[in-house]
């Protein structure tokens, strides 16, 4: 279940005009390539960002803007109140990162009426970052954008690493020292990763238990990292190729018990960001648009939230309220937000050889990822403290039918696609009433949910 490998190759698409709501379309030849950790996006706009009803006319998907994502969560009443997460930095952390990134918060700030963050600082702490302008670099747009939307108050540092993750082969080192010197030095309150790695593609159980410092480190300093479950629903990448695993597996860091793993869902909205029916697990691995629309075929192509059980970590003390869904291993993801494609978030990217620059509609649990972080961020402000490790929070919240925890009772993550010329169906998990394998404890309402787990933080 790593997270947000999938891309379309933009550089090979084709406008299908310049105004508001122009389409990048695919042509027969176009290449789809799987790629490491890379978000998930297509051109919608070159001119300015559209709405949901041209996105549904036009694409025959769903799409969001920030302010209906904000009401999604009844954020604004939090807003209202100076809960914006003010006084806090949110950890960005990507591969190579972005050179346009500061560009593009400004006129994605513009586009949608939001103040910039108080502060917005880069920093390089594992050695220089050769910027290869690869999907990183719109992977890095969306985790800053999402992050600054959910908290607008936050300061965002963004942590660029100078070497790819690809599975459980190259990355990881230079993200776990980069992360200690964020810690060792106080510069965060919440660490965003969207990213996460096959379980199965580490050479040994114990290379990648060796690779645990930042995370025991965060928890020493109370400070909560958040990390994406993935993509290809119960399937997954086994290597930096076309090569679904033909078995349930899970992700790591997403299944580290110091971590809190972030699912996929699907909203349901209007135009002002109400709902208009309950949300769903993410799943379009059979929605005939949206794979036209993100892959340029008719699918099935694995496009859902990740979850499953761990084979790394026994069930941590705090799943044992759940031990008949995930019996003696950690399960994930935690809880879930916003990821799904039919329902994706509007957002600008401009760096080279990322396709022309405009607004494009993206999507999977690197979009969940920043969102829950602002969260935590306003979470933080509001409870005077860090909060550090929420897990067990969040367990006993939904235990105990907190309010602001909204259980997801309809969808799974079971995908179809075919490989080597034949047909597989993966079976994954499906909601359940209370916690499942794939949405986790459900998602949240924010206005209620933030002083709830400042309460129990």
């Amino acid at each position: 279940m790593r997270a947000l490998r999938l891309t379309v190759a933009t550089a090979t698409l084709g406008l299908a005009g310049m105004g508001l709501g122009s389409v990048a379309t695919a042509p027969a030849e176009a290449t789809i390539a799987i790629q490491p950790d890379i978000a998930m996006s297509q051109l919608v706009s070159t001119a300015g960002p559209p709405t949901t009803a041209q996105c549904e006319s036009d694409f025959h998907v769903a799409c969001y803007d920030p302010a209906q994502i904000q009401r999604a969560y009844d954020l604004p009443a939090l807003y209202a109140k100076g809960y914006t997460g003010a006084g806090k930095t949110i950890v960005i952390v990507d591969s190579f990162g972005s050179t346009t990134v500061r560009h593009d918060l400004a006129v994605f700030d513009a586009a949608f009426h939001l103040a910039p963050p108080p502060s917005f600082k880069i920093i390089q702490p594992a050695g220089a970052v050769p910027h290869p302008n690869s999907g990183w670099a719109g992977e890095t747009d969306l985790d800053v954008e999402y992050a600054h939307t959910i908290a607008p108050g936050a300061n965002i540092l963004l942590v660029e690493t100078p070497t790819s993750e690809n599975e459980g082969t190259t990355g990881f080192p230079q993200i776990v020292e980069a992360e200690n010197y964020v810690i060792n030095h106080h510069l965060g309150d919440v660490i965003s990763q969207s990213f996460s790695a096959t379980e199965e593609t580490f050479p040994t159980k114990q290379s990648l238990l060796n690779l645990r410092s930042a995370y025991i480190n965060a928890a020493a300093h109370g400070v909560t990292v958040d990390t994406a479950s993935g993509d290809s629903g119960a399937a997954d990448v086994g290597f930096f190729a076309i090569n679904y695993k033909l078995h349930p597996v899970t992700s790591w860091p997403d299944s580290d018990p110091l971590v809190t793993g972030i699912g996929g869902t699907q909203l349901h909205l209007n135009a002002k960001g109400n709902h208009t029916a309950p949300d769903n697990v993410w799943n379009d691995t059979y929605s005939v648009p949206t794979n036209e629309f993100i892959f340029g075929d008719a699918g099935p192509n694995p496009l859902a939230g990740g979850g499953g059980k761990s084979i790394i970590f026994s069930r941590p003390d705090f799943q044992n309220g759940v031990s008949s869904v995930v019996g003696d291993q950690r399960g994930v993801p935690d809880i879930s937000m916003s990821g799904a494609c039919d329902g994706g978030a509007i957002m600008y990217q401009s760096f080279k050889g990322g396709g022309p620059p405009g607004f494009y509609v993206t999507c999977g649990t690197s979009e969940s990822t920043p969102l829950f972080s602002g969260i935590i961020a306003i979470a933080d402000q509001y409870a005077g403290h860090d909060l550090g490790v929420i897990n067990p929070a969040l367990y006993e919240l939904s235990q105990a039918g907190a309010p602001g925890i909204v259980d997801v009772v309809s969808g799974d993550n079971t995908v179809t696609f075919t490989q080597n010329g034949k047909v597989h169906t993966v079976v994954g998990f499906s909601a359940l009433p209370g916690y499942d394998l794939a949405s986790g404890v459900g998602t949240v309402e924010a206005a209620m949910f933030i002083p709830e787990l400042a309460a129990a933080g």
